[in-house]
């Protein structure tokens, strides 16, 4: 799941700088896709938390979820009708409350239904407090070839504050099951935590590092609105002591041989994760699930929707075909700040031909804002490729602002 988005200040959401039709847009060929699917529950809510999920509070409704899952993606399926998928990502929640029948026969009905790509990328979130090896062999064998390991942090008193129901040993046992059981799999870690000092930070870091994970994920701690932590805010670091912990991350993984690819991930060579470089190069993804959203390219326009949230509403509308909560093509105003939302997250940037190639629109239509970032130390650029500077990973949010759409 895509976490971590830069945050822009209230009231900067995208406005069309041109009429709302896509008649401008021109795509010679659609993007690689990927398939997104979510499972709404978990044990329990993280104060932090502004994903939808929605703690279990009795046995979870597997079969029935899983029947409007399938039921859901045969009502999308004439939206890409021979376009192969490359990748898949169970994100949540906790995809990993699924028992081992109900996850081997989800997988077994979505080769059924779409056609994939040999050797896609599989990937399942998981949380260290419902790791049992037997289970997760199972999820193997079913075609799971990827783990992202909820761990956030290996120190009890910060697992405390943040709601986390594992513990630092059932931490280091998860990684070790997926150690022995999987050849690929991703660390999430969080900073900038409630009292957190930056030998705090430090500590968790070397403890991810001796682990030895192929991927590693290093999130920022913010404050989103609809969760506990916006309602009652815990005492944060402040700025500085954050943005010091972000440089010993990135300096101290860089020393360990990790690759720091995107603005919070960092892998070893080769093992980047697939799914989100396709996210943050503006592929298109297919989303079934509670709350799952979608963004679709067409010869002629781009389609974004967005499914019912609450999970028991989302099953019963599927029934019907009302479970779409929203939809809407993406205005030509608004196209090049979305690229760039994407693309200006990965370190090395983007080729200059991906922007016309996922948008339909010339380059030219954003000359004046990348001269504006060159002119602020924000981006590099040559005849083939642009990427954002140390500054502008730094100030992400301040370059991004630089292509957001002028209110008509």
């Amino acid at each position: 799941m895509i976490r971590s988005i830069p945050i822009l200040p209230a009231g900067s959401q995208p406005t069309s700088r041109r009429p709302s039709g896509n008649s401008a847009i021109s795509l010679t060929a659609l993007p690689p896709l990927a398939l997104y699917v979510h499972i709404p529950w978990c044990v329990k809510k993280c104060p932090y938390c502004d994903f939808n999920s929605h703690e279990a509070r009795e046995d979870i409704p597997e079969q029935q979820y899983i029947d409007t899952l399938f039921r859901d993606l045969e009502q999308a399926l004439p939206q890409v009708w021979g376009r192969k998928v490359y990748t898949i990502f169970f994100g949540g929640g906790t995809p990993s409350l699924l028992s081992a029948e109900g996850l081997d026969r989800l997988m077994a009905g979505l080769r059924a239904r779409l056609p994939l790509e040999h050797c896609s990328e599989v990937t399942l979130e998981a949380n260290p407090g419902t790791f049992e090896a037997a289970k997760f062999r199972a999820y193997h064998e079913s075609g799971i070839n990827r783990l992202s390991i909820g761990i956030q942090s290996f120190n009890p008193k910060h697992l405390k504050a943040l709601g986390r129901i594992h513990d630092e040993n059932e931490a280091l046992a998860a990684i070790d099951i997926a150690h022995r059981q999987f050849d690929n799999f991703n660390v999430d870690l969080m900073y900038g935590l409630p009292e957190q000092t930056l030998r705090e930070a430090m500590r968790d870091i070397e403890a991810a590092i001796a682990c030895d994970p192929p991927h590693l994920s290093a999130y920022h701690l913010t404050l989103e609105p609809n969760t506990l932590f916006h309602r009652y805010p815990p005492p944060l670091p402040c700025d500085e002591l954050a943005a010091d912990m972000q440089e010993m991350i990135e300096e101290t993984l860089a020393g360990a041989g990790y690759v720091h690819y995107e603005t919070s991930a960092f892998a070893k060579t080769g093992r980047e994760c697939k799914h989100n470089l396709n996210y943050w190069q503006f592929g298109d993804y297919l989303g079934i699930g509670a709350g799952a959203s979608s963004k679709l390219s067409f010869p002629d326009r781009i389609v974004r929707s967005l499914r019912t949230k609450q999970p028991n509403a989302y099953m019963t509308s599927v029934e019907d075909g009302k479970h779409i909560l929203d939809e809407h093509e993406v205005t030509v105003g608004d196209l090049p700040f979305e690229f760039m939302m994407n693309a200006l997250r990965l370190t090395d940037g983007f080729p200059l031909s991906h922007f016309t190639e996922r948008t339909g629109l010339s380059l030219t239509v954003v000359q004046g804002e990348l001269r504006k970032a060159e002119e602020k130390g924000l981006i590099v650029r040559d005849h083939a490729t642009l990427k954002p500077t140390l500054r502008g990973q730094r100030f992400l949010n301040d370059l991004l602002q630089l292509f957001l759409p002028a209110e008509a």
